[in-house]
């Protein structure tokens, strides 16, 4: 995971993505321990505060819960979940707009998968 303190991203938003890419990846299986607050904070250099609100987005999503005493763990069925958040947003910031413009250019659906192809072959 990678900071990036130009984007204007909120870094506790980094974190919890940051996160949940290595949920979807298989870094961190499900039922399997994350890094604590102070790992993520001594890693990436940031206030303990920081990371523990990034920690918690996850926790109130219910992709992480917390073992008292023990440390945060990824939850039962985060990569499903988070596989599907993940395809609702690629369809509110891609698809939904590319979809509204294919039909101002009097595309049809298989000129757009297409289109679609010749990017894969690039």
């Amino acid at each position: 995971m990678k900071l990036d303190l130009d984007t204007g991203k909120p870094i506790f938003q980094q974190i919890a993505e940051g996160i949940e890419d290595a949920i979807l990846s298989g870094a961190f299986p499900e039922e399997e321990q994350i890094p604590s607050i102070t790992e993520l904070s001594a890693n990436y250099k940031i206030n303990p505060a920081t990371a523990l609100k990034g920690v918690n987005k996850l926790v109130d999503e219910k992709i992480v819960y917390k073992k008292r005493g023990v440390g945060m763990f990824v939850s039962k069925g985060a990569a499903q979940q988070l596989q599907e958040i993940r395809k609702n947003q690629f369809y509110e910031n891609f698809i939904s707009g590319l979809v509204e413009e294919a039909k101002r250019l009097n595309l049809s659906s298989e000129d757009v998968i297409n289109l679609i192809e010749r990017g894969f072959e690039k």
